[in-house]
């Protein structure tokens, strides 16, 4: 096969011609072309090897011995639609349940993030009987249409806020109107999603969702505090709505101390959908949504079948239950608290030295760290609350 690739100058030509443009690649100044991944390790065609700090879906690293070997043998075997009975899905299934509050105990398996969170929209506006969905500022939430609409980060750019979409404030205790100084920030970001949905109320509109990624990674590796979703749930489920967390980019075990990010939030806390992707098939096209069964005999109501042409096959069920076969066998999410510890002391160090180094903030092993174009002294006196106000900075 090395002998029959292409330099990389002619499959960036052919990249140019035939995919469109706005697929883009990283550093497209001068792109890397990949040709192997082992591990943590990633390599180019001149064998150069880097170490991965950005890939967000080789969740137990590139080309895992166990899960290629789950993909090949379940391939050699059957690989159909999930019409047909088979003992992967409800293995699978029943492997997730394990790791959820067991109200979360209904699941639908897809291909995608997107997929994952179209479908959890679709469930809220059955179960609710209402449309409109409140979104933090800067969220993404997927590239389907449906989920443009509700993704601030893109629609800003795109045909703008619909009338059937509100957007709160991102609950940000560094940047945002309510920081670490004051009494209570979970209260005070959870009385404005109340404001939003009172707000929305007198105008006729009626909330079916309120969405979240349970740590806000586009808008900036956002940590809430603590009590904010128990908050927000209370005024989404007192307005006849239902609370989706997003774990799509920060599940399965990323936060180290719990293997869902929503359970920072406290041990009591359940949210009404989960939506699962990147993550969970270290790169094999994999997603799920799992919800109450409240929620999916209201979407069996409808008389409507709800199908998949590859969600929930008989290989991508064997490639996800050899994900959470290596999470437990290797002690990832153990392994992932003491490195991501590490690594926080590290830049917490750093932080120490270079003013210009402003917050240091995340969940191990998913730190991240704001570059400031100005001193700390000047942050404090001179910056704006509003974060749409603030001047230039960089996250990491």
């Amino acid at each position: 096969m090395a002998a029959d690739q292409r330099g990389k100058a002619e499959t960036l030509a052919l990249r140019r011609r035939l995919i469109g443009s706005s697929c883009r690649l990283f550093f497209p100044e001068d792109p890397v072309k990949i040709v192997r991944g082992q591990g943590q390790y990633m390599y180019d065609e001149q064998g150069a090897e880097y170490l991965d700090c950005i890939n967000n879906v080789a969740h137990v690293g590139h080309c895992h011995p166990l899960v290629v070997q789950a993909a090949h043998e379940q391939n050699q075997v059957l690989n159909t639609n999930s019409r047909y009975l088979h003992d992967n899905i409800v293995n699978y299934a029943r492997r997730l349940a394990e790791t959820l509050p067991e109200q979360l105990c209904v699941f639908y398996f897809l291909n995608s993030g997107s997929e994952a969170n179209d479908l959890a929209l679709r469930l809220a506006r059955q179960y609710t009987g209402h449309q409109d969905v409140v979104v933090l500022d800067d969220a993404y939430h997927g590239h389907l249409s449906s989920l443009i609409d509700i993704s601030p980060y893109k629609f800003q750019n795109l045909d703008g806020q619909k009338e059937w979409v509100h957007v709160a404030p991102l609950p940000d205790t560094y940047r945002g109107p309510y920081r670490e100084d004051h009494p209570n920030p979970a209260e005070a970001y959870a009385s404005d999603v109340k404001h939003l949905i009172d707000s929305a109320r007198e105008r006729g509109r009626k909330i079916a969702a309120f969405f979240m990624e349970s740590l806000p990674s586009v808008g900036g590796q956002i940590i809430p505090p603590a009590g904010y979703f128990p908050r927000v749930a209370e005024h989404v489920h007192r307005a006849g709505g239902v609370f989706v967390a997003d774990e799509i980019q920060v599940g399965f075990g990323r936060v180290g101390k719990h293997f869902w990010a929503f359970q920072l939030q406290g041990e009591d806390f359940v949210p009404d959908i989960v939506t699962m992707g990147k993550p969970i098939g270290n790169g094999h096209p994999l997603a799920c949504v799992a919800t109450t069964q409240a929620v999916a005999r209201a979407f069996e109501a409808t008389g409507v079948e709800y199908f998949n042409t590859f969600g929930g096959s008989p290989v991508s069920c064997a490639v996800g239950l050899a994900v959470l076969e290596v999470l437990e066998k290797e002690q990832l999410q153990a392994h992932a608290t003491h490195v991501g510890s590490f690594l926080m002391e590290l830049l917490r160090q750093q932080k120490a030295k270079h003013p210009i180094i402003g917050d240091v903030r995340g969940q191990p092993p998913c730190p991240s760290f704001s570059l400031e174009p100005f001193t700390p002294l000047q942050r404090l006196s001179s910056m704006p609350p509003c974060r749409s106000q603030l001047p230039q900075k960089v996250e990491v």
